[in-house]
């Protein structure tokens, strides 16, 4: 039977998810809870209104619209009432000024793959393939299982971004089909992870291990998050965890070539994210945050070095 999942973005020209011109579909659903999350959107495995109050030119179109009065009109002002949104979307149809958005599409392998074959003049020429990101792919097995194994078929490289936070065997059923796995490493301190992104990080270093002791390329990511994990102790930390697997392939025989097949990124925290959690009504807890500048990202990138560490 062909598998249905949440996408709420499939992003075409991709060039930051993998090698060459990618497509990079985004699922809905993820585990973790981390408090800069720059897809907040992704957070959810089900459909949600995002409302934008600064494009809304109220209008009052999407009042008449909506069956469950969910939008209503106050002294020229328009209020929108989530507890009685059903998410219809008969409103979003309306509302010219695209201050109404419907996040999350519930598709088909088969539909996901009619985005993704659009551009496989892109891949061939370019290196490129495709990428499952979130959200969390992982979480949603049998949906991305498909999808890897049908751009496989086809021939294109695929990859996985992922956080690392469920059960090994969930990963490792998606293996097979899959040329590049991208894993963040967000902190090594167990209760200062908790803190940051709502788990206790054993399970995602433990699948870091395990990945390991596959032959496939991986890239580590971590984002770089003032105030949780921008030090110099706590990037070294990172880095050295990074070095043991390196010499955990080497020992057993799964890459010979200097690197091992294993690359670090470290990703500066942007605030681009914050009109989506008031689109959401979500709490942004990162909204003061500054991101690094980038000398400081160039001495974080130095440690690497003295780690031995390949990056970009």
């Amino acid at each position: 039977m062909e598998a249905k999942g949440f996408i709420f973005n499939i992003q075409r020209f991709s060039i930051h998810d993998g090698p060459g011109i990618r497509t990079t579909a985004f699922l809905k659903g993820c585990s973790m809870r981390c408090f800069w999350c720059h897809n907040p959107e992704g957070r959810n495995p089900y459909l949600e209104l995002q409302y934008f109050p600064a494009r809304c030119i109220a209008c009052g179109e999407c009042v008449a619209a909506c069956p469950n009065h969910a939008h209503e009109m106050r002294d020229g002002v328009h209020y929108f009432l989530r507890d009685k949104c059903r998410m219809s979307g008969r409103c979003v149809d309306t509302c010219y000024a695209l201050a109404l958005e419907l996040s999350g599409k519930e598709m088909t392998v088969s539909q996901v793959m009619e985005e993704i074959l659009r551009d496989r003049a892109f891949y061939e020429n370019s290196g490129g393939g495709v990428t499952l990101s979130g959200g969390e792919p992982v979480l949603h097995t049998d949906f991305s299982l498909q999808i890897l194994k049908r751009c496989r078929d086809e021939g294109f490289h695929t990859a996985i971004e992922t956080c690392g936070q469920y059960q090994w065997e969930k990963l490792l059923r998606l293996i097979p089909v899959t040329d590049m796995v991208m894993m963040d490493l967000k902190h090594m301190d167990t209760e200062k992870h908790r803190q940051g992104t709502g788990h206790y990080n054993e399970l995602i270093l433990n699948n870091a291990r395990r990945l390991a002791l596959t032959d496939k390329p991986i890239i580590f990511r971590t984002p770089v998050i003032p105030g949780f994990n921008d030090t110099e102790a706590e990037i070294g930390e990172i880095a050295a965890f990074i070095r043991d697997l390196y010499e955990i392939r080497v020992k057993y025989g799964k890459m010979e070539e200097e690197d091992a097949g294993i690359r670090y990124e470290l990703l500066p925290f942007h605030q681009m994210a914050g009109d989506k959690y008031r689109s959401l009504d979500m709490e942004y807890r990162a909204k003061d945050l500054k991101p690094p500048d980038k000398s400081r990202m160039e001495e974080l990138k130095n440690i690497l070095i003295a780690h031995g560490i390949s990056s970009d």
